[in-house]
């Protein structure tokens, strides 16, 4: 399935994983579990969240760390996919 593929099938999604001010470790294991159950995840990222860093940045480390495709970055929020 192509990046556009996907990118489409994410469209319509919810968000179901929020970065706060805890950062991308709070999430690792709630993400990864989420990602067993389904291909595509929607994260959105809070203000709190990127003290800095920008939401690319944030979304890559994410996704490297529970071993999924970073598929964009819209915003705040970014789909990851596996």
């Amino acid at each position: 399935m192509t990046d556009q593929d996907l990118r489409k099938q994410a469209h319509d999604l919810d968000v179901t994983v929020w970065v706060g001010k805890k950062g991308v470790s709070a999430v690792v294991d709630e993400l990864d579990d989420q990602l067993k159950d389904r291909e595509l995840v929607k994260v959105k990222f809070h203000r709190s969240a990127q003290a800095g860093t920008d939401v690319d940045e944030l979304a890559a480390d994410l996704a490297e760390r529970v071993s999924a495709d970073l598929i964009e970055t819209r915003g705040h929020t970014a789909v990851l996919h596996r």
